[in-house]
């Protein structure tokens, strides 16, 4: 099997029906569906303001340290049977502190989990919590300033997620001064739902170092090889875009054109549980685009926030492949 990184993963929508299940009852919770079936038919997607609706409707029953832990060594237990080596798991600590755990829980709990997993499976978790766009600037402000009190404990970059066409990324700007002048790396989501200018906000405003999804640059000539020229990585979720409504088809899918003009493109889940996918079928829909497992290895290991060190132990793994 191929070793695989994966750059782009919520760790809430990871949670397969069962084990949400089992977590709402836990907390006393109610979720709009009550069984598998039910859940399954939920997750069809109108739209991306649709799948944010159902995101907000479900993952609210994650709620406490432990739930926070158990997710992500669940998820890292899943991605190290399809190749995993290597993850940057997202969180959102905003949305978990409305349901009532406090901020140090819940990166105490993330943070926990990734050590966890780490131990358990051989994959190494790094974590990236996101601003939810439309949250009140001090909300990201918050965000920020914990991702740096967490960054000795496994945090590398900070992100900003949720309605892309209806929130701009300037707003937050202050926050992701925080988190660069600290050393955390920037990973917004743009480029998904919105255009170029969604993209080159994200560049110019965030200080972006990577681009979650970024597929719609291919809109703009200019913007394209500027990407290329910079070797900013593209994380990729090519069966998220279609279940969204993103891309029409994964037959239309931007990639192809992506990697014509240079552009380093790793490839992700995004949502793996609420999208009916895993890392094995995302790399397949890449290759059947173009996109080799070694070029998405490469890309990978190029847009990792990770240190030196770890980053010579992801190189290896690609070394002992036959790769680089």
């Amino acid at each position: 099997m191929d070793p695989k990184i994966e750059l782009h993963v919520h760790l809430e929508g990871t949670v397969r029906a069962p084990a949400l299940l089992r977590i709402a009852r836990r907390n006393d919770c109610e979720l709009p569906a009550t069984t598998e079936a039910e859940l399954a038919e939920l997750y069809e997607f109108r739209d991306f303001d649709h799948f944010i609706e159902l995101w907000i409707m479900t993952t609210h029953a994650i709620r406490t340290e432990v739930d926070f832990r158990e997710v992500v060594v669940d998820y890292a237990r899943e991605a190290a049977r399809h190749g995993a080596v290597y993850l940057e798991g997202i969180f959102t600590p905003a949305e978990r502190v409305l349901t009532g755990a406090s901020w140090d829980e819940v990166f105490t709990g993330f943070c926990d989990g990734a050590e966890a997993a780490e131990a358990e499976t051989g994959v190494i978790v790094r974590l990236t919590p996101d601003i939810p766009r439309g949250f009140p600037v001090e909300v990201g402000i918050e965000t920020a300033h914990y991702a740096v009190k967490y960054a000795d404990r496994g945090v590398v970059g900070l992100g900003l997620g949720g309605l892309e066409a209806q929130h701009p990324p300037a707003p937050y700007a202050g926050a992701f001064r925080i988190t660069k002048d600290a050393g955390l790396g920037s990973v917004p989501h743009a480029g998904e739902v919105a255009g170029p200018a969604s993209i080159r906000d994200a560049l110019d405003a965030l200080g972006a170092d990577r681009l979650r999804h970024g597929i719609r640059a291919v809109e703009d000539a200019d913007l394209l090889a500027e990407l290329a020229d910079r070797g900013i990585v593209c994380d990729v979720c090519p069966v998220s875009n279609v279940r969204t409504g993103a891309v029409p088809s994964l037959a239309e899918h931007p990639l192809p054109q992506l990697l014509a003009a240079g552009v380093p493109c790793s490839i992700s889940t995004d949502d793996p549980a609420m999208f009916a996918t895993d890392l094995g079928a995302d790399y397949l829909a890449a290759a059947e685009l173009g996109l080799s497992a070694e070029a998405a290895f490469a890309a990978g290991l190029e847009g990792a926030l990770c240190g030196d060190a770890t980053r010579a132990r992801i190189a290896a793994v690609g070394a002992a492949r036959g790769w680089m």
